[in-house]
């Protein structure tokens, strides 16, 4: 059945006609070698005309990624082996407040290192923190790590997460994760995204901060691919610009 997406139309109507701009990125966590996903990512990154910023675990990369990565994938810095070092009860966290700063500082500054060796400057110094939990004392210690832009999930609070470090986080996650791990219901995410945008709009959240699209693309269904497809077709044909993260560090959002 085709969901409806009259909220949404509506509320894309509703920007143009105040006369607004949503600036737009696209995110997808857990890149590790090439597959038949990852074709299909490129694929629709290309139909739908929107970089995939791509978060690539630095400590199990295959360096066949890097061979003619297309232009629409954007590789970024996804934490360092994707390992939870959370005790047992709490919620997974790699750059968490587990194990001493020191540790965590060097795997981050070394998954900077082998994707720029890897990726050359296509890679952009943007810090995925692997399940988007990332402690405030690692956070405060990107920058020095040669890290301008960290982004995690829900809206940020404020542009900067410390100084010297854009909040750039993304916001609609399609996938079911703690039932089905299937498409969630497809009319909750557009009435989730409707509300997003008119809270921009209406001055409750910060509407400078780039809409972020969450996708992981080796564990989606059919489902997944067409609402994604969907979705991206319908936001592009609103009143948006797109954002791509800066390849330099002094570049500011």
């Amino acid at each position: 059945m085709t969901p409806d997406w009259t909220p949404l139309d509506q509320e894309l109507d509703r920007w143009r006609d105040q006369g607004l701009t949503l600036p737009l990125w696209w995110r997808d966590d857990d890149a590790i070698a090439p597959t038949p996903q990852l074709d299909q990512l490129a694929a629709l990154a290309a139909e739908v005309g929107l970089p995939v910023h791509l978060a690539v675990i630095p400590a199990r990369v295959s360096p066949a990624l890097a061979q003619g990565l297309p232009p629409q994938l954007v590789p970024v810095v996804h934490g360092w082996a994707h390992q939870n070092h959370a005790p047992a009860g709490e919620k997974k966290a790699e750059f968490g407040a587990h194990r001493p700063l020191s540790d965590m500082a060097i795997e981050a500054r070394d998954g900077l290192t082998r994707l720029q060796a890897l990726f050359g400057p296509t890679l952009r110094p943007l810090f995925v923190p692997p399940w988007n939990r990332i402690a405030p004392e690692m956070t405060a210690t990107l920058p020095a790590l040669g890290y301008p832009v960290i982004s995690t999930f829900t809206p940020r609070k404020a542009p900067f997460a410390a100084p010297g470090l854009s909040q750039i986080n993304t916001h609609l996650d399609p996938i079911d994760w703690r039932g089905s791990r299937s498409l969630a219901a497809p009319e909750r995410l557009i009435d989730q995204i409707a509300r997003q945008l008119a809270d921009r709009r209406e001055g409750r959240a910060d509407a400078a901060e780039p809409y972020g699209i969450l996708t992981h693309h080796l564990v989606h269904d059919t489902a997944i691919w067409d609402f994604t497809a969907a979705l991206l077709a319908r936001l592009m044909q609103g009143p948006i610009s797109r954002w791509t993260a800066p390849k330099d560090p002094e570049t500011e959002e």
